[in-house]
């Protein structure tokens, strides 16, 4: 092959690879606008259980704990959500300057991309795990495995593994179950309903994030080990209410048409909890064995 013809095929390999790597991350930007639009479609809000109102979209799950003395708000989703929040936080009849703290039950931007903003318009004190606020702090740029960035967002106050968030009549207990992100918080509260008392959940998310390996992760070397002790972690709490980040997680589409007219209310689910718990760590072990060669 002489020289000119060598370049012209040198050219025409460069272009082909250019082309693909073009498709293919406009394949992988249409994906997520499309899993964008999806989760983030308007859901009417309700009365999950006691002081706990469900205020999220379809599917990206948001909380409003409310108390005597001001309301928490757990997740604010997508920036884009935040529409979606105050009309649902409005059609409850709460106020938003009554919002006085916002948590998260980890740092990805569909969960807190809101908080910049939210945080602006309440007033409110911004809690996180330790290792979740640089995730925060930095817009989602100081994070093992960095996906789409978010407004940076100031924390207030750090939260460390049974710490406790005190409002009104109402106490939070954070429970650290990395793995997800650095600082997966999955919550615990107790509350009243029928002068019963029952013990609620919100399980952080336990998925592994596609691309992240479990055997030889330099970005986080004791991963494999950090979600077994997670995993541990929550088969030991207590659970009656399960919920969680995402609505599919706890099937709350289901529950809820059958909320008024039940006998008992739907989400009590201490099975659903379990299920949950055992299909991630399930998927977690096959990943390991995939990875050993096994």
């Amino acid at each position: 092959m002489n020289r000119n013809s060598f370049g012209k095929l040198l050219k025409s390999i460069i272009l082909v690879s250019l082309c693909f790597a073009f498709s293919s991350a406009s394949l992988a930007q249409n994906a997520s606008q499309s899993s964008d639009a999806e989760w983030n479609q308007p859901f009417k809000p309700f009365r999950i259980i006691g002081n706990i109102y469900y205020v999220g979209t379809n599917d990206l799950a948001c909380y409003l704990i409310v108390t005597p003395k001001g309301h928490i708000l757990l997740d604010t989703g997508y920036a884009e959500s935040g529409q979606i929040i105050r009309a649902n936080i409005a059609a409850l009849g709460f106020k938003l300057k009554d919002i006085k703290i916002i948590l998260s039950s980890h740092a990805h931007y569909d969960h807190v991309g809101g908080h910049a903003e939210m945080k602006k318009d309440t007033g409110a004190q911004v809690y996180a795990s330790a290792g979740d606020t640089p995730v925060l702090e930095s817009g989602g740029t100081k994070s093992f495995f960095p996906l789409t960035s978010f407004k940076p967002v100031k924390v207030d106050r750090i939260l460390q593994d049974g710490g406790e968030v005190k409002l009104g009549d109402t106490i939070l207990v954070a429970h650290l179950t990395p793995g997800h992100t650095e600082g997966n918080t999955t919550w615990t509260t107790a509350v009243s309903e029928n002068n019963k008392s029952y013990r609620v959940v919100f399980v952080g998310s336990m998925s592994i994030n596609p691309g992240v390996h479990m055997v030889n992760f330099p970005a986080w070397p004791k991963i494999a080990d950090v979600y077994a002790r997670s995993f541990q972690i929550l088969k030991q709490l207590p659970c009656d209410v399960f919920l969680g980040p995402h609505a599919r997680f706890f099937d709350m589409e289901t529950k809820v048409k059958h909320l008024s007219t039940a006998s008992s209310n739907p989400f009590i689910d201490p099975g659903g909890y379990q299920k949950y718990i055992s299909s991630f760590e399930q998927a977690y072990n096959e990943q390991m064995k995939r990875e050993r060669g096994g």
